[in-house]
Parts: C-alpha cells; structure tokens; sequence
C-alpha cells in the first residue's frame, strides 16, 4: 500500500502533467482525459486514507484514554489495599497490647 505522501506527489505530478498538458493541441484529448481520471482517483484515495487515518487517531485516544483511566484505578485498588493491611496490622499489634494488660491483671 502506498504511502499518503507517495500518493500527493503521484497527485501533484499528475496535476503538473496537466497544467502541461492545456497548451499542448488538442490531439492530446485523450491523454488528458486519462490524467483527469487518474487525478481524481488519487484524489479519492487520499481522502480514504485520511479518513482511515482520522479514525485511528481517534481510537488511538480513546485507548489511551482508557489506559489512563485502569491506571488510575488500579493505584486507587492498591492504595485500599495497603490502607487494609495497615489498618490489620495496627489491629494485630492493639490485640497483643490488650492481651498482655489481661495477662497483668490476670497475675
């Protein structure tokens, strides 16, 4: 497949081609209509191509759009996780707290 930039200079040579073309007899009626038609694929081509091109970037955004977005909640799920861990340690060490006030006063 082409690339959009082969395909302008494909377009702009046939355009120049045509320009030359005007002053040349009529003779050349033919070839002429031929240059035309090639320019007007061309042209249709490259508009395909930029539409493809348009929606890819739009996608390609959307997708890191969307990455942003699962990076974001995935910091948010570990920073819940380790609050929780935190908050079970802190627990663990007021249960022995506890259990060695019962152990005094049991003594």
């Amino acid at each position: 497949m082409e690339t959009l930039y082969n395909k302008e200079k494909r377009l702009e040579t046939v355009l120049e081609k045509l320009k030359n073309l005007n002053s040349l007899p009529s003779v050349h009626t033919r070839d002429l209509e031929q240059l035309y038609v090639e320019k007007n694929q061309l042209q249709s081509e490259k508009i395909e191509i930029e539409t493809k091109y348009n929606n890819l970037v739009l996608k390609y955004n959307e997708l890191k759009n969307h990455i942003k977005k699962l990076e974001k909640e995935q910091k948010k799920s570990k920073e819940i996780h380790d609050q929780f861990n935190q908050d079970i340690e802190e627990l663990g060490e007021e249960t022995d707290s506890l259990v060695d006030e019962i152990e005094k006063w049991q003594i």
